[in-house]
Protein backbone atom coordinates (compact mmCIF):
# COMPACT_ATOMS: atom_id res chain seq x y z
CA UNK A 1 0.00 0.00 0.00
CA UNK A 2 1.22 3.41 -1.11
CA UNK A 3 2.25 5.83 1.78
CA UNK A 4 -0.19 8.34 0.91
CA UNK A 5 -3.11 9.64 -1.28
CA UNK A 6 -1.66 12.88 -3.66
CA UNK A 7 -3.76 15.30 -5.59
CA UNK A 8 -1.00 16.65 -8.18
CA UNK A 9 -1.26 20.79 -9.24
CA UNK A 10 -4.61 20.77 -11.11
CA UNK A 11 -5.24 23.77 -14.27
CA UNK A 12 -6.81 26.11 -12.48
CA UNK A 13 -7.50 30.43 -13.51
CA UNK A 14 -6.18 31.95 -10.84
CA UNK A 15 -6.85 35.42 -9.63
CA UNK A 16 -5.05 38.53 -10.65
CA UNK A 17 -2.68 40.36 -8.00
CA UNK A 18 -4.52 41.59 -5.14
CA UNK A 19 -3.40 45.46 -3.68
CA UNK A 20 -4.90 45.67 -0.34
CA UNK A 21 -4.27 49.45 1.25
CA UNK A 22 -5.28 50.53 4.80
CA UNK A 23 -9.18 51.67 5.41
CA UNK A 24 -9.58 54.53 8.30
CA UNK A 25 -12.53 56.65 8.30
CA UNK A 26 -13.83 55.03 5.34
CA UNK A 27 -11.20 55.68 2.70
CA UNK A 28 -8.72 53.73 1.43
CA UNK A 29 -4.91 54.82 2.56
CA UNK A 30 -1.73 54.13 0.83
CA UNK A 31 1.22 52.76 2.82
CA UNK A 32 4.72 53.91 2.34
CA UNK A 33 5.74 50.49 2.47
CA UNK A 34 4.97 47.04 1.17
CA UNK A 35 4.62 43.72 1.52
CA UNK A 36 4.18 41.06 -0.60
CA UNK A 37 2.50 37.26 -0.11
CA UNK A 38 3.48 34.69 -2.36
CA UNK A 39 1.01 31.59 -2.51
CA UNK A 40 2.21 28.56 -0.17
CA UNK A 41 0.69 26.03 -2.37
CA UNK A 42 0.97 27.49 -6.33
CA UNK A 43 4.28 30.05 -5.60
CA UNK A 44 2.94 33.48 -7.53
CA UNK A 45 2.41 37.01 -5.70
CA UNK A 46 -1.35 36.33 -4.40
CA UNK A 47 -1.37 40.18 -3.06
CA UNK A 48 0.48 43.44 -2.44
CA UNK A 49 -0.33 44.83 0.79
CA UNK A 50 0.45 48.39 2.21
CA UNK A 51 2.47 47.52 5.47
CA UNK A 52 1.43 50.11 8.60
CA UNK A 53 3.49 52.32 10.71
CA UNK A 54 2.35 54.01 13.85
CA UNK A 55 1.27 56.52 12.51
CA UNK A 56 -1.66 54.87 10.54
CA UNK A 57 -2.75 53.38 14.08
CA UNK A 58 -2.51 56.83 15.42
CA UNK A 59 -4.94 58.06 13.09
CA UNK A 60 -7.03 55.09 13.00
CA UNK A 61 -7.63 54.76 17.10
CA UNK A 62 -8.46 58.57 16.69
CA UNK A 63 -11.00 58.06 14.20
CA UNK A 64 -12.47 55.03 15.95
CA UNK A 65 -12.56 56.82 19.45
CA UNK A 66 -14.62 59.53 17.71
CA UNK A 67 -17.29 57.28 16.23
CA UNK A 68 -17.33 55.52 19.28
CA UNK A 69 -17.77 59.18 21.56
CA UNK A 70 -20.35 60.58 18.80
CA UNK A 71 -22.39 57.40 19.49
CA UNK A 72 -23.23 57.32 15.54
CA UNK A 73 -22.54 53.72 16.09
CA UNK A 74 -22.84 53.05 20.10
CA UNK A 75 -26.24 54.87 20.05
CA UNK A 76 -28.00 53.45 17.53
CA UNK A 77 -30.94 51.42 18.21
CA UNK A 78 -29.96 47.50 18.16
CA UNK A 79 -32.09 46.89 15.46
CA UNK A 80 -30.40 49.29 13.27
CA UNK A 81 -26.99 47.96 14.30
CA UNK A 82 -28.33 44.36 13.75
CA UNK A 83 -30.13 44.83 10.11
CA UNK A 84 -26.32 46.09 9.45
CA UNK A 85 -25.17 42.54 10.49
CA UNK A 86 -27.61 41.16 8.66
CA UNK A 87 -26.80 43.12 5.60
CA UNK A 88 -23.29 41.80 6.07
CA UNK A 89 -23.91 38.27 5.92
CA UNK A 90 -25.80 38.36 2.75
CA UNK A 91 -23.37 40.05 0.92
CA UNK A 92 -20.21 37.50 2.60
CA UNK A 93 -22.80 35.04 1.09
CA UNK A 94 -22.90 36.71 -2.09
CA UNK A 95 -19.00 36.72 -2.31
CA UNK A 96 -18.73 33.80 -0.88
CA UNK A 97 -16.55 31.93 -3.94
CA UNK A 98 -13.90 34.96 -4.33
CA UNK A 99 -13.51 35.42 -0.90
CA UNK A 100 -12.30 31.37 -0.72
CA UNK A 101 -10.19 31.39 -3.75
CA UNK A 102 -8.55 34.14 -2.05
CA UNK A 103 -7.85 32.67 1.17
CA UNK A 104 -7.18 29.48 -0.59
CA UNK A 105 -3.99 31.00 -2.17
CA UNK A 106 -3.18 32.78 0.55
CA UNK A 107 -3.24 30.58 3.39
CA UNK A 108 -2.65 26.94 1.49
CA UNK A 109 -6.01 25.94 2.99
CA UNK A 110 -7.87 23.29 0.60
CA UNK A 111 -10.57 25.15 -1.07
CA UNK A 112 -13.27 22.88 0.01
CA UNK A 113 -12.64 24.15 3.72
CA UNK A 114 -12.40 27.56 2.90
CA UNK A 115 -15.70 27.84 1.44
CA UNK A 116 -16.76 26.05 4.40
CA UNK A 117 -14.94 28.91 6.65
CA UNK A 118 -16.54 31.53 4.87
CA UNK A 119 -20.48 30.07 5.01
CA UNK A 120 -20.04 29.60 8.50
CA UNK A 121 -18.43 33.41 9.00
CA UNK A 122 -22.02 34.07 7.56
CA UNK A 123 -23.45 32.88 9.99
CA UNK A 124 -21.88 34.02 12.58
CA UNK A 125 -22.97 37.60 11.39
CA UNK A 126 -26.33 36.48 11.59
CA UNK A 127 -26.02 35.23 15.11
CA UNK A 128 -24.62 38.47 16.28
CA UNK A 129 -27.29 40.14 14.59
CA UNK A 130 -29.67 38.56 16.66
CA UNK A 131 -28.06 39.29 19.79
CA UNK A 132 -27.79 42.46 19.18
CA UNK A 133 -31.65 42.92 19.77
CA UNK A 134 -31.67 40.63 22.72
CA UNK A 135 -28.73 42.33 25.05
CA UNK A 136 -30.43 42.61 28.72
CA UNK A 137 -28.96 43.27 31.74
CA UNK A 138 -30.73 42.79 35.74
CA UNK A 139 -33.06 44.68 38.03
CA UNK A 140 -33.70 44.48 41.73
CA UNK A 141 -36.89 45.11 43.25
CA UNK A 142 -36.75 43.82 46.41
CA UNK A 143 -33.88 46.11 48.15
CA UNK A 144 -37.11 48.18 49.58
CA UNK A 145 -40.14 50.30 49.10
CA UNK A 146 -37.59 53.42 47.87
CA UNK A 147 -35.36 52.08 45.94
CA UNK A 148 -34.85 50.37 42.74
CA UNK A 149 -31.57 49.53 41.14
CA UNK A 150 -30.57 48.53 37.51
CA UNK A 151 -27.81 46.49 35.93
CA UNK A 152 -26.74 47.77 32.87
CA UNK A 153 -24.60 46.44 30.02
CA UNK A 154 -22.83 49.11 27.58
CA UNK A 155 -20.02 48.77 24.88
CA UNK A 156 -16.55 49.07 25.96
CA UNK A 157 -15.52 51.34 23.42
CA UNK A 158 -12.50 51.18 21.59
CA UNK A 159 -11.63 47.92 20.79
CA UNK A 160 -8.47 46.41 19.43
CA UNK A 161 -8.82 43.03 17.23
CA UNK A 162 -5.58 41.04 15.62
CA UNK A 163 -6.33 37.82 13.64
CA UNK A 164 -3.91 35.08 12.99
CA UNK A 165 -3.03 33.48 9.57
CA UNK A 166 -4.76 30.26 9.97
CA UNK A 167 -8.89 31.00 9.82
CA UNK A 168 -8.19 34.59 9.08
CA UNK A 169 -12.02 35.12 8.44
CA UNK A 170 -13.55 33.25 10.26
CA UNK A 171 -11.69 34.24 13.03
CA UNK A 172 -12.05 37.85 12.13
CA UNK A 173 -15.86 36.78 11.82
CA UNK A 174 -15.79 35.51 15.70
CA UNK A 175 -14.92 38.80 17.17
CA UNK A 176 -16.02 41.64 15.13
CA UNK A 177 -19.63 41.48 14.45
CA UNK A 178 -19.93 40.65 18.01
CA UNK A 179 -17.93 43.68 19.08
CA UNK A 180 -20.21 45.61 16.40
CA UNK A 181 -23.61 43.64 18.45
CA UNK A 182 -22.43 45.67 21.51
CA UNK A 183 -22.16 48.80 20.04
CA UNK A 184 -18.22 49.47 20.05
CA UNK A 185 -15.99 50.38 17.35
CA UNK A 186 -13.24 48.69 15.89
CA UNK A 187 -9.52 48.82 15.00
CA UNK A 188 -8.55 45.56 13.08
CA UNK A 189 -5.05 44.26 11.90
CA UNK A 190 -4.90 40.67 10.27
CA UNK A 191 -1.96 38.81 9.93
CA UNK A 192 0.39 39.96 6.68
CA UNK A 193 0.29 36.32 5.48
CA UNK A 194 -3.06 36.29 4.65
CA UNK A 195 -4.74 39.93 4.85
CA UNK A 196 -7.03 39.96 1.57
CA UNK A 197 -10.67 38.87 3.08
CA UNK A 198 -9.83 41.19 6.16
CA UNK A 199 -9.63 44.16 3.22
CA UNK A 200 -12.07 42.63 0.78
CA UNK A 201 -14.48 42.72 3.81
CA UNK A 202 -14.22 46.86 3.99
CA UNK A 203 -16.71 47.06 0.77
CA UNK A 204 -18.56 45.07 1.93
CA UNK A 205 -19.60 46.77 5.34
CA UNK A 206 -19.66 50.29 3.69
CA UNK A 207 -22.47 48.60 1.35
CA UNK A 208 -24.26 47.54 4.07
CA UNK A 209 -24.46 50.68 5.84
CA UNK A 210 -21.88 51.00 8.60
CA UNK A 211 -20.89 54.68 9.03
CA UNK A 212 -17.67 55.82 8.44
CA UNK A 213 -14.86 55.18 11.08
CA UNK A 214 -16.61 52.40 13.42
CA UNK A 215 -14.83 49.94 11.80
CA UNK A 216 -10.94 50.62 10.09
CA UNK A 217 -8.11 48.46 8.98
CA UNK A 218 -4.45 48.72 9.30
CA UNK A 219 -2.22 46.48 7.45
CA UNK A 220 1.46 45.27 8.64
CA UNK A 221 3.42 43.56 11.01
CA UNK A 222 2.97 42.66 15.11
CA UNK A 223 6.13 45.23 15.66
CA UNK A 224 5.24 48.35 15.23
CA UNK A 225 1.34 47.93 14.57
CA UNK A 226 0.36 44.89 16.65
CA UNK A 227 2.14 47.08 19.34
CA UNK A 228 0.85 50.23 19.58
CA UNK A 229 -2.74 48.35 18.54
CA UNK A 230 -1.99 46.89 22.38
CA UNK A 231 -0.51 49.77 23.74
CA UNK A 232 -2.88 53.10 22.53
CA UNK A 233 -4.04 54.70 25.64
CA UNK A 234 -7.53 55.71 24.39
CA UNK A 235 -8.45 51.80 23.46
CA UNK A 236 -10.28 50.17 25.88
CA UNK A 237 -10.20 46.36 24.74
CA UNK A 238 -7.66 44.17 22.92
CA UNK A 239 -8.83 40.90 21.49
CA UNK A 240 -6.19 38.43 20.14
CA UNK A 241 -5.78 35.02 18.51
CA UNK A 242 -2.47 33.38 17.89
CA UNK A 243 0.28 32.13 20.29
CA UNK A 244 0.78 31.78 23.36
CA UNK A 245 3.62 33.31 23.23
CA UNK A 246 2.42 36.88 21.47
CA UNK A 247 -0.81 36.71 23.71
CA UNK A 248 1.70 36.94 26.80
CA UNK A 249 3.74 40.10 25.37
CA UNK A 250 0.54 41.96 24.38
CA UNK A 251 -0.95 41.11 28.21
CA UNK A 252 2.25 42.76 29.30
CA UNK A 253 2.01 45.70 26.89
CA UNK A 254 -1.96 46.59 27.77
CA UNK A 255 -1.19 46.30 31.22
CA UNK A 256 0.51 49.82 31.28
CA UNK A 257 -3.26 51.40 31.38
CA UNK A 258 -4.91 48.22 32.31
CA UNK A 259 -7.15 47.69 29.34
CA UNK A 260 -9.81 44.36 28.70
CA UNK A 261 -7.58 41.58 26.96
CA UNK A 262 -9.23 38.55 25.37
CA UNK A 263 -7.08 35.72 24.02
CA UNK A 264 -7.60 32.90 21.89
CA UNK A 265 -4.31 30.96 21.93
CA UNK A 266 -2.09 27.80 21.68
CA UNK A 267 -3.93 24.07 21.88
CA UNK A 268 -2.47 20.41 23.08
CA UNK A 269 -5.68 19.36 22.61
CA UNK A 270 -6.02 15.39 23.79
CA UNK A 271 -8.77 12.95 22.68
CA UNK A 272 -8.70 10.20 25.23
CA UNK A 273 -9.96 6.51 23.18
CA UNK A 274 -11.93 4.07 25.44
CA UNK A 275 -11.58 0.29 24.51
CA UNK A 276 -15.96 0.41 24.60
CA UNK A 277 -15.51 3.66 21.78
CA UNK A 278 -17.16 3.42 18.54
CA UNK A 279 -13.38 3.01 17.30
CA UNK A 280 -14.13 3.10 13.52
CA UNK A 281 -16.07 6.56 14.49
CA UNK A 282 -13.17 7.36 17.01
CA UNK A 283 -10.56 6.71 14.30
CA UNK A 284 -12.32 8.85 11.55
CA UNK A 285 -12.75 11.89 13.41
CA UNK A 286 -8.84 11.51 14.93
CA UNK A 287 -7.44 11.78 11.33
CA UNK A 288 -9.94 14.33 10.80
CA UNK A 289 -8.98 16.42 13.79
CA UNK A 290 -5.34 16.00 13.15
CA UNK A 291 -5.37 16.87 9.31
CA UNK A 292 -7.87 19.69 9.13
CA UNK A 293 -6.71 22.83 7.88
CA UNK A 294 -3.30 20.77 7.15
CA UNK A 295 -3.08 20.86 11.26
CA UNK A 296 -2.77 24.43 11.57
CA UNK A 297 -5.50 25.02 13.95
CA UNK A 298 -5.38 25.98 17.78
CA UNK A 299 -8.32 23.30 17.95
CA UNK A 300 -6.45 20.43 16.25
CA UNK A 301 -6.72 17.37 17.69
CA UNK A 302 -3.01 16.64 17.81
CA UNK A 303 -2.60 13.72 20.72
CA UNK A 304 -4.50 10.71 21.40
CA UNK A 305 -4.59 8.86 24.42
CA UNK A 306 -5.40 5.27 23.56
CA UNK A 307 -6.73 2.22 26.23
CA UNK A 308 -3.69 0.18 26.70
CA UNK A 309 -5.89 -2.71 25.43
CA UNK A 310 -6.72 -1.23 22.09
CA UNK A 311 -3.78 0.58 21.31
CA UNK A 312 -2.10 -1.63 18.85
CA UNK A 313 -5.24 -2.13 16.66
CA UNK A 314 -6.31 1.61 16.75
CA UNK A 315 -3.14 3.32 15.57
CA UNK A 316 -3.55 0.59 12.78
CA UNK A 317 -6.79 1.81 11.65
CA UNK A 318 -5.76 5.54 12.19
CA UNK A 319 -2.64 4.78 9.98
CA UNK A 320 -4.91 2.93 7.18
CA UNK A 321 -7.14 6.19 7.36
CA UNK A 322 -4.33 8.38 7.42
CA UNK A 323 -3.79 6.57 3.64
CA UNK A 324 -6.53 7.55 2.27
CA UNK A 325 -6.23 11.31 3.32
CA UNK A 326 -5.74 13.02 -0.16
CA UNK A 327 -2.60 16.02 0.04
CA UNK A 328 -1.83 18.24 -2.36
CA UNK A 329 -3.29 20.82 -4.52
CA UNK A 330 -5.51 22.97 -2.08
CA UNK A 331 -7.49 24.34 -5.56
CA UNK A 332 -8.56 20.99 -6.41
CA UNK A 333 -12.30 20.32 -4.46
CA UNK A 334 -10.90 16.85 -3.74
CA UNK A 335 -8.00 17.93 -1.59
CA UNK A 336 -8.42 17.47 2.40
CA UNK A 337 -4.56 19.14 3.44
CA UNK A 338 -2.72 21.33 1.72
CA UNK A 339 0.04 23.49 1.97
CA UNK A 340 2.20 24.57 5.48
CA UNK A 341 1.79 28.35 5.28
CA UNK A 342 5.69 28.63 5.24
CA UNK A 343 8.69 27.27 4.62
CA UNK A 344 9.87 27.98 8.01
CA UNK A 345 7.02 26.82 9.77
CA UNK A 346 7.39 23.51 7.64
CA UNK A 347 10.87 23.45 8.67
CA UNK A 348 9.98 24.15 12.78
CA UNK A 349 7.91 20.64 12.20
CA UNK A 350 9.71 18.28 10.85
CA UNK A 351 12.12 20.16 13.78
CA UNK A 352 9.42 18.69 16.70
CA UNK A 353 9.19 15.10 14.99
CA UNK A 354 13.08 14.41 14.59
CA UNK A 355 13.50 15.47 18.35
CA UNK A 356 10.88 12.98 19.06
CA UNK A 357 12.41 10.30 16.98
CA UNK A 358 15.61 11.42 18.84
CA UNK A 359 13.97 10.66 22.50
CA UNK A 360 12.67 7.44 21.19
CA UNK A 361 9.30 7.88 19.98
CA UNK A 362 8.63 5.77 16.89
CA UNK A 363 7.08 7.43 13.49
CA UNK A 364 4.76 4.77 12.24
CA UNK A 365 3.88 7.30 9.41
CA UNK A 366 5.01 9.96 7.54
CA UNK A 367 7.31 12.27 8.47
CA UNK A 368 9.27 14.93 6.73
CA UNK A 369 8.72 17.24 3.62
CA UNK A 370 6.31 16.03 0.74
CA UNK A 371 6.71 17.55 -3.05
CA UNK A 372 3.50 17.88 -4.27
CA UNK A 373 3.71 17.21 -8.45
CA UNK A 374 3.65 21.27 -9.98
CA UNK A 375 3.64 22.39 -6.90
CA UNK A 376 6.49 22.26 -4.78
CA UNK A 377 7.78 20.60 -1.20
CA UNK A 378 6.13 23.49 0.84
CA UNK A 379 3.87 20.33 2.01
CA UNK A 380 3.96 17.95 5.58
CA UNK A 381 3.64 14.65 5.03
CA UNK A 382 0.90 12.59 7.20
CA UNK A 383 2.51 12.32 10.34
CA UNK A 384 1.77 9.65 13.20
CA UNK A 385 3.96 9.03 16.00
CA UNK A 386 4.35 6.31 19.08
CA UNK A 387 6.35 5.29 21.89
CA UNK A 388 5.61 9.08 23.46
CA UNK A 389 5.74 9.52 26.40
CA UNK A 390 4.75 12.80 28.55
CA UNK A 391 8.20 14.29 29.60
CA UNK A 392 8.72 14.66 25.34
CA UNK A 393 8.65 18.55 23.69
CA UNK A 394 6.18 16.68 20.88
CA UNK A 395 4.04 16.16 23.91
CA UNK A 396 3.72 19.22 25.37
CA UNK A 397 4.42 21.61 22.63
CA UNK A 398 1.89 23.00 19.79
CA UNK A 399 3.46 21.38 16.61
CA UNK A 400 0.75 23.05 14.47
CA UNK A 401 1.07 20.86 11.49
CA UNK A 402 -0.12 17.36 10.59
CA UNK A 403 1.49 15.63 13.22
CA UNK A 404 -0.45 13.01 15.41
CA UNK A 405 0.89 11.83 19.19
CA UNK A 406 0.07 8.36 20.80
CA UNK A 407 0.11 8.03 24.49
CA UNK A 408 -1.48 5.22 26.27
CA UNK A 409 -3.56 5.08 29.49
CA UNK A 410 -5.01 2.34 31.79
CA UNK A 411 -7.77 3.90 33.67
CA UNK A 412 -10.22 7.00 33.48
CA UNK A 413 -8.22 8.88 36.47
CA UNK A 414 -5.04 8.18 34.50
CA UNK A 415 -6.31 9.60 31.13
CA UNK A 416 -7.89 12.71 32.82
CA UNK A 417 -4.13 12.98 34.47
CA UNK A 418 -2.84 12.89 31.43
CA UNK A 419 -4.85 15.16 29.50
CA UNK A 420 -4.20 17.83 32.46
CA UNK A 421 -0.82 17.27 32.08
CA UNK A 422 -0.42 19.90 30.05
CA UNK A 423 0.27 23.78 30.14
CA UNK A 424 -2.59 24.27 27.97
CA UNK A 425 -6.66 23.75 27.84
CA UNK A 426 -8.22 25.23 24.84
CA UNK A 427 -10.16 21.26 24.03
CA UNK A 428 -10.47 17.87 25.09
CA UNK A 429 -12.41 15.07 23.63
CA UNK A 430 -13.10 11.64 24.89
CA UNK A 431 -14.67 8.73 23.12
CA UNK A 432 -16.49 5.92 24.97
CA UNK A 433 -20.39 4.44 25.04
CA UNK A 434 -20.37 4.47 28.94
CA UNK A 435 -21.98 7.80 29.67
CA UNK A 436 -20.63 7.80 33.11
CA UNK A 437 -16.98 7.56 31.94
CA UNK A 438 -18.21 10.28 29.45
CA UNK A 439 -19.10 12.82 31.94
CA UNK A 440 -16.59 11.94 34.66
CA UNK A 441 -14.19 13.07 32.27
CA UNK A 442 -15.91 16.61 30.97
CA UNK A 443 -16.23 17.60 34.43
CA UNK A 444 -12.63 16.58 35.19
CA UNK A 445 -10.44 17.70 31.81
CA UNK A 446 -9.19 21.27 32.32
CA UNK A 447 -10.34 22.37 29.01
CA UNK A 448 -12.26 25.59 27.97
CA UNK A 449 -14.47 22.80 25.20
CA UNK A 450 -15.04 19.01 25.57
CA UNK A 451 -16.59 17.20 22.83
CA UNK A 452 -17.97 13.40 23.91
CA UNK A 453 -18.24 11.01 20.87
CA UNK A 454 -17.38 14.11 18.09
CA UNK A 455 -14.56 16.33 17.78
CA UNK A 456 -14.57 19.65 16.77
CA UNK A 457 -18.27 20.49 16.14
CA UNK A 458 -18.70 24.35 16.76
CA UNK A 459 -22.11 26.10 16.62
CA UNK A 460 -22.01 29.86 16.79
CA UNK A 461 -24.55 29.76 19.80
CA UNK A 462 -22.22 27.13 21.77
CA UNK A 463 -19.22 29.64 23.39
CA UNK A 464 -15.92 29.24 22.02
CA UNK A 465 -12.86 29.76 24.58
CA UNK A 466 -9.63 28.43 27.01
CA UNK A 467 -8.62 28.08 30.25
CA UNK A 468 -4.42 28.08 31.46
CA UNK A 469 -2.07 29.29 28.66
CA UNK A 470 -4.60 28.82 26.00
CA UNK A 471 -6.09 32.11 26.74
CA UNK A 472 -8.26 33.86 28.45
CA UNK A 473 -12.10 35.17 27.82
CA UNK A 474 -14.63 34.37 25.54
CA UNK A 475 -15.71 34.29 21.80
CA UNK A 476 -18.97 33.39 20.04
CA UNK A 477 -22.20 32.62 22.09
CA UNK A 478 -23.40 35.24 24.05
CA UNK A 479 -20.80 34.94 26.99
CA UNK A 480 -18.70 36.45 23.27
CA UNK A 481 -21.08 39.29 23.35
CA UNK A 482 -20.79 39.94 26.61
CA UNK A 483 -16.76 40.39 26.61
CA UNK A 484 -17.47 43.53 24.70
CA UNK A 485 -19.51 45.02 27.12
CA UNK A 486 -19.11 46.80 30.80
CA UNK A 487 -21.47 46.96 33.65
CA UNK A 488 -22.79 49.59 35.38
CA UNK A 489 -25.21 50.03 38.54
CA UNK A 490 -27.59 52.03 38.56
CA UNK A 491 -29.31 52.70 42.20
CA UNK A 492 -32.20 55.10 41.87
CA UNK A 493 -34.40 56.35 45.11
CA UNK A 494 -38.02 56.83 44.76
CA UNK A 495 -39.38 60.04 46.46
CA UNK A 496 -37.80 62.25 49.06
CA UNK A 497 -37.49 59.12 51.57
CA UNK A 498 -33.50 59.49 52.88
CA UNK A 499 -33.02 60.74 55.82
CA UNK A 500 -30.73 63.57 56.23
CA UNK A 501 -27.22 62.41 56.91
CA UNK A 502 -26.54 66.12 58.74
CA UNK A 503 -28.73 67.07 61.60
CA UNK A 504 -28.96 70.72 61.85
CA UNK A 505 -30.60 72.49 65.13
Amino acid sequence: MTEMTLVPRRDAALPEMRVNRHWIGGQWMEGAHWTERHSPSHGHVVSRSAAGTEAEVETAVAVARAAFDDGRWSRQPAKARAAVLLRVADLIEAHAGLFAVIETLESGKPITQARGEVAGAADLWRYAAALARTGEGDSFNGLGPDILATILKEPIGVVSIITPWNFPFWILSQKLPFALAAGCTCVVKPSEMTPSTTVMLADLLAEAGLPSGVVNIVLGLGQPVGARMSAHPAVDMVTFTGSTAVGRTISRIAADNLKKVALELGGKNPQAIFADADLDSAADAVVFGVYFNVGQCCNSGSRILVQEEIAEAFVAKVVALSRHVTFGDPMDPETQVGAIVTPEHRDRIDAHVKAAQAAGARVVLGGGALDVPGLGAQFYRPTIVTGVTPDMAIARDEVFGPVLTVQTFRTLDEAIALCNDADYGLSAGVWSENVHTCLAFARGVQAGTVWTNTWMDGFPEVTFGGVKQSGQGREIGRYGLEEFTEIKSVVMRIGRTRANWVKTR
